[in-house]
């Protein structure tokens, strides 16, 4: 996972410079200060999904562009089998499918994610731009959203405002499945 790392953290410097946006810039979108910002360019962090939608965002590409160094190209259909997503390895306890990857310019990002139980004791709380829908395939997770903090088991959908802080942990013994869309 290093050698991603420091992959998506050239690219991002390199879109940044050449879209002449200062490192100042882009802390600010993600509200963290240019020394932090600075770091993950050079690839001293691993990135939340939610600094690397802030990022997209802020360039105007697509989050896959961070990811692969690819542009997305198709603009009125894409099949994703399953199992084929993009993986997108961030926690080890995370595990997420992008399921649109080759589809251009998309209002949602959708994701299927498997959540481990290896560490459901400490919750990670992110925020970014846009809503987020969240539907419960496997498992249970235990999901907070600002103070409101809740249980999903099977089949329970969650929608929220994804600029409040949020966070979700595996709840139980088994891995804990769901497709997480992302509105822009």
């Amino acid at each position: 996972m290093g050698e991603q790392i420091q992959a998506i953290a050239q690219r991002l410097s390199m879109l940044r410079e050449a879209m002449d946006i200062s490192a100042e810039d882009m802390a600010a979108e993600l509200n963290i200060t240019a020394a932090e910002y600075l770091e993950y360019e050079e690839g001293k962090h691993d990135f939340a999904f939610s600094f690397l939608f802030g990022c997209a965002n802020k360039l105007g590409v697509d989050i896959v562009d961070l990811l692969t160094g690819e542009t997305p190209k198709l603009t009125y259909f894409s099949l994703v089998r399953k199992g084929e997503g993009l993986n997108i390895d961030r926690r080890k306890e995370y595990k997420y499918q992008h399921m649109a990857f080759f589809f251009r310019q998309k209002k949602a990002e959708p994701f299927h994610v498997t959540v481990t139980p290896e560490d459901n004791t400490e919750m990670h709380l992110n925020s970014h731009e846009g809503q987020e829908f969240n539907f419960i395939l496997k498992g249970s997770m235990r999901i907070k959203v600002d103070a409101q903090e809740t249980v999903l088991h099977e089949g329970d959908a969650v929608y929220y405002d994804s600029s409040r802080p949020h966070g979700m942990v595996c709840e139980g013994d088994e891995p804990c499945e769901f497709l997480a869309i992302i509105m822009k």
